[in-house]
């Protein structure tokens, strides 16, 4: 079993899809351990992206994660994080499969709806951020 970090980007909560969302992530047999909407500061912001901190689209990742509130989840399963990005579907919504989250309720690259940990060591990195007390 792994667990691994679901973050409902703004873009998703401003469009009211995070319900559809959700369900989309139940029914693929995830399960829901850690749910929380909140809203990153700059400095949380910055410190969860840290590692994007050298690339060129940083400081707009940071201004879009901090312009409205998230919905952060821990989701919990056999090969959990292959099966979230399998869900989430490709980074950029216009290459991602028929029927993906990002596919569905994104609209490019930057607002593609989802975030999703990329491996079970970032996955563990990611959920004590948000879930400590898992």
């Amino acid at each position: 079993m792994q667990t691994t970090l679901c973050i409902l980007k703004p873009d998703s909560v401003a469009a009211r899809n995070t319900g559809p969302m959700l369900t989309e992530i139940e029914r693929s047999g995830l399960e829901i351990v850690g749910l929380r909407k909140l809203r990153l500061s700059r400095g949380d912001a910055e410190k969860f992206y840290a590692v994007h901190q050298q690339r060129p689209f940083y400081g707009s990742l940071v201004e879009f994660m901090t312009s409205g509130p998230v919905v952060v989840a821990a989701l919990r399963g056999e090969d959990a994080v292959q099966r979230w990005r399998d869900l989430m579907g490709a980074t950029d919504p216009a290459k991602a499969a028929a029927g993906t989250l990002r596919k569905r309720f994104g609209t490019n690259i930057e607002h593609n709806g989802c975030h999703g940990s990329d491996a079970v060591e970032t996955a563990r990195q990611e959920i004590a951020f948000f879930f400590p007390e898992l």
